[in-house]
């Protein structure tokens, strides 16, 4: 099955929360969609790390720390899935 829409914004709804990679989602894909994916997980993240936060500003911190967080967890879940 190919991947709908674009990857960066797959990448970015998984940040988001509004979309979480399972094993049985990643069977529909075949390798090369994979690592695409996987790609585009770790652009998501290198530019979420990127982004300058007020470190008095708890609340957008907090929700940096939570996008990070989802982009790791998929990115545990491919890589477990490859294997």
């Amino acid at each position: 099955m190919p991947i709908a829409g674009s990857p960066k914004k797959l990448a970015q709804d998984i940040a988001d929360g509004f979309f979480s990679l399972s094993p049985p989602q990643l069977r529909q894909f075949t390798p090369a969609e994979l690592k695409t994916i996987q790609t585009h997980l770790g652009l998501a993240a290198r530019d979420l790390r990127g982004q300058q936060v007020p470190l008095d500003n708890l609340p957008a911190v907090k929700a940096k720390q939570m996008r990070l967080s989802r982009l790791h967890q998929a990115e545990t879940v491919l890589r477990a899935h490859c294997k």
